[in-house]
């Protein structure tokens, strides 16, 4: 993969100070416990350990130590009743939320034997959460709850795995570039976007190229066996339709590394993309394979948007950080006989989103609404759930997300070589796509197979953005 990132997760938890002299076994169970949840996080994020707090002063120091790494997301593990001046110090500068996790180490105390040690340690979970959260609420900071059973229970696992996949989206964004390639689509004033209100408010660096540079960047590729290589990649990636000749896949080859290379050279983790001028000369060559090109990058990790949408691909890297596959979406069309909306883009799409068949690309005359013709990709989803994210803004700037999830259906779909899909959604395609529009997203939009909306409201809590779902 050519992006790949952690996510710097604060950790730490919380006990009263004053029940340690009181009962000393406590201070071994505690640690123990601790230390069991810290080994139970994924490998997918790097933990920023803050200790196990018991006074104001070890919670003003693991802020510190939160701050200075800058971490994406907070986990507090309550171990037994603790007061909020162990956490407040902790999170309060930070704008982050915190999760608390409250787990009880036993399913259930043996209530004729348990004493107060054992009610302390091992079975008071609750109890504290309500005072947590009436602080953090008075604090203004942002927060969630998970409840459960320490290392045994499948629903406490889960909720960690999707906060942590959910925090990776924060560290991509802070941690990458996005490339602006050209301009917007002319005219698609939806696209249109402030790159400084982009950078303050979401933390993704805009680098800008112009189209001449793209054109002379494999001109110093010249590996035989590593073009070879990624011919190989290629073929391995798409079923080439139709008549072509092996020589543009050569070339095409020669492209991906070169992008690579730039990618790996500029830290990128998404690209935007649009080219209006006249596809002649090396300006034709590149446009006639930059779909399947890009979509060799998407593959790889970097959210690559046609027509210069840069908001459609921070929402394709969200989709692909928390769900492994992503596909740029439009509206396409209505099968009212069914009751069905048909979605999908002309190009460059993810080839792991193709798990119905391989992915397959074809030379077509003429692109529709660009210059020039080249490859065309083309993705086929298998049937089963999907989750669909939009990303906009209001009139002041602030973005929202706009999602929805319903499930992709067999049918009949266009066969004029695009990706088309058929997708159901539970309350009707008529009002789908009154309330989708009502929402004012921009007419691109991420898709990913599998229900994440839950992720989504993650997501979206640790980049402090509103939510409207529009069905489920």
């Amino acid at each position: 993969m050519l992006v790949e990132t952690k996510a710097k997760v604060g950790v730490f938890s919380i006990a009263l100070g004053a029940y340690l002299p009181q009962f000393p076994q406590l201070v071994p169970e505690f640690e123990s416990q601790y230390a069991d949840f810290k080994a139970s996080l994924p490998t997918t994020v790097e933990v920023v350990d803050g200790g196990l707090v018991t006074t104001k002063e070890a919670a003003a120091a693991a802020g510190d130590k939160f701050r200075a790494a800058d971490v994406d997301l907070v986990f507090m593990q309550l171990l037994t009743y603790a007061t909020s001046y162990n956490m407040l110090p902790a999170i309060r500068d930070l704008n982050v939320p915190v999760v608390l996790v409250n787990l009880q180490k036993v399913r259930c105390l043996d209530f004729a034997t348990a004493g107060t040690a054992e009610w302390l340690g091992i079975g008071y979970a609750g109890g504290a959460v309500g005072e947590m959260v009436a602080d953090l609420n008075r604090a203004g900071k942002r927060h969630a709850v998970i409840t459960g059973v320490q290392g045994d229970d499948p629903e406490v696992k889960a909720q960690i795995e999707d906060w942590c996949r959910a925090a990776q989206v924060r560290r991509r964004f802070r941690n990458t570039n996005l490339a602006q390639i050209g301009r917007p689509y002319p005219g698609m004033m939806d696209l249109y976007i402030d790159e400084t209100n982009l950078y303050n408010r979401m933390g993704v660096y805009t680098k800008q190229f112009d189209w001449e540079k793209m054109w002379a960047i494999a001109d110093d590729v010249t590996d035989e066996a590593a073009i070879a290589a990624e011919v190989a990649q290629i073929h391995d990636t798409f079923d080439v339709l139709g008549e072509y000749d092996e020589k543009d896949i050569h070339e095409m080859a020669r492209y991906v590394l070169a992008f690579e290379q730039w990618v790996r050279d500029e830290n990128l983790g998404f690209v935007a993309s649009h080219y209006d001028g006249f596809a002649q000369g090396k300006a034709g060559v590149l446009d006639s394979m930059l779909i399947p090109a890009f979509s060799m990058l998407i593959k790889q990790g970097v959210a690559c948007a046609v027509e210069g949408d840069i908001k459609v691909a921070l929402g394709m890297s969200i989709m692909k950080t928390i769900s492994g596959a992503c596909q740029l979406s439009e509206f396409y069309t209505f099968d009212f006989n069914d009751d069905v909306v048909l979605i999908g883009h002309s190009g460059s799409g993810d080839a792991d989103f193709s798990t119905a068949r391989k992915a397959s690309m074809e030379i077509v005359p003429v692109f529709h609404g660009k210059a020039g013709g080249g490859f065309l990709t083309r993705f086929y989803p298998k049937p089963g759930p999907v989750t669909y994210l939009g990303i906009t803004q209001d009139a002041d700037g602030h973005f929202k997300f706009v999602a929805s999830e319903g499930v992709i259906e067999d049918g009949p779909t266009l066969g004029n070589g695009d990706t088309t899909f058929r997708t159901r959604f539970s309350i009707g395609a008529r009002e789908w796509n009154n309330r989708w529009c009502e929402a004012g997203p921009t007419h691109h939009y991420a898709a990913a197979q599998g229900r994440y909306i839950d992720t989504i409201l993650k997501v979206a809590k640790i980049l402090d953005v509103p939510v409207e779902v529009i069905c489920r």
